[in-house]
């Protein structure tokens, strides 16, 4: 049976042909021009970025503000004070993990800072007596001013980039043009909050006036599958890192370990990184207590790979469930990928994406099946 090709269908397939042909040829320059528009649109990224974390707190607030109510002033005030009460209270959580953690952080380099030349002399005096170093360089060793050393070491990164008119002159910029984003990032993240319905309902005539109703039906399940994913992986991971660092701040207290204030806000901290942060959490501070006691900084490690089981295997599943439903191996390979693309924004994007594909591609896989498909492990 022949195919009766549209004259429009035609001028379609024509004009993305070319204009793919032109991407292809012109690379350098869509690329260029692709990083300039970015660039110019970080902080519309910044502020959308700002608005779904707000939104989260937010949403929470509007189904408790005097839902039931149908008056009017209720209804108009509803949005701006439930906004408001949302960043209120983001900004007392980042208060307060700055007072907890900022200062133990600082403590942490500081104690680094005075613990390192003593333990390194104790080192040297220790490969002496097992005569791993012959004498001369054992000599050689213990004439090095270790404090000095590392005193220069921290004027070199601290001092030592550039002059200190290219310092300040930088400085300077980089701070007002961070100012300059933050600002529009704020104002723009306030304008999508209050007129996120509006903008819903400006999306849907527009949608339908230019697809069809099967395409909206499936962005529309993509957006909210992804909302849904990335909703409860911030949810989850800022719960997980409250009792994981409350649970080792304890259990140290009890162990009667050293550093506990500081190693369980460090845990905390780190714990937001998926995977990965709590091993870099436990390295910092076995590394702090091995400068006390080796015996104790094996403690520490016995005593945190067991709160790890427990808070992995039981208090996790029970205070967060299984909302993502990603399995541990793609949880890992998600974190693996995205933080060799992007660093530590992409251990942090790369679960709950991760998770969203995983979810549309499984329900589609098995939405002709007669049964309900075993959740995977």
């Amino acid at each position: 049976m022949p195919v009766k090709l549209s004259w429009n269908t035609c001028l379609k397939v024509g004009v993305s042909v070319f204009v793919l042909y032109l991407c292809i040829e012109f690379w350098p320059a869509v690329a260029k021009l692709l990083a300039a528009l970015i660039g110019a649109a970080t902080p519309l990224l910044a502020g959308a970025l700002v608005a779904f974390i707000l939104n989260i707190p937010m949403s929470a607030f509007e189904r408790r503000f005097f839902p039931r109510s149908e008056k009017k002033a209720v209804k108009k005030l509803r949005r701006p004070v439930c906004m408001i009460a949302a960043v209120i209270a983001v900004l007392a959580i980042i208060v307060l993990i700055g007072w907890l953690v900022v200062p133990q952080l600082v403590s942490c380099v500081q104690l680094i800072i005075e613990q390192v030349p003593g333990y390194l002399d104790r080192m040297v005096h220790k490969l002496e007596r097992w005569g791993v170093f012959s004498p001369e360089t054992i000599g050689m060793l213990e004439k090095i001013d270790w404090p000095s050393k590392l005193s220069e070491l921290v004027k070199v990164v601290t001092s030592g980039i550039g002059s200190v008119a290219e310092v300040v002159v930088s400085t300077i910029g980089s701070v007002f043009s961070g100012v300059i984003t933050g600002v529009l990032s704020i104002i723009f993240s306030i304008y999508l909050l209050l007129g996120k319905d509006k903008l819903k309902g400006q999306y849907h005539r527009l949608a339908r006036r230019y697809m069809n109703e099967k395409w909206i039906k499936k962005i529309d399940y993509v957006a909210c599958i992804t909302n849904e994913s990335f909703h409860d992986y911030i949810v989850g991971q800022c719960i997980e890192a409250v009792i994981l660092g409350v649970l080792c701040m304890l259990g140290m207290w009890i162990l009667r370990l050293p550093y506990a204030p500081m190693i369980g806000a460090l845990i905390a901290f780190t714990a937001l990184i998926p995977v990965a942060g709590a091993f870099i959490g436990g390295a910092v501070g076995a590394f702090l207590i091995l400068m006390v006691s080796p015996m104790q900084a094996l403690i520490f490690l016995i005593f945190l790979v067991v709160l790890q089981q427990l808070e992995g295997n039981i208090i996790y599943p029970k205070v967060v469930g299984t909302s993502l439903g990603l399995p541990p191996i793609w949880v890992l390979a998600a974190v693996t990928i995205g933080g060799g693309v992007l660093g530590i924004l992409g251990m942090l994007l790369g679960v709950p994406l991760t998770a969203a594909i995983y979810r549309i591609l499984r329900e589609d896989i098995h939405k002709n099946d007669p049964q309900p498909p075993a959740e995977e492990s």
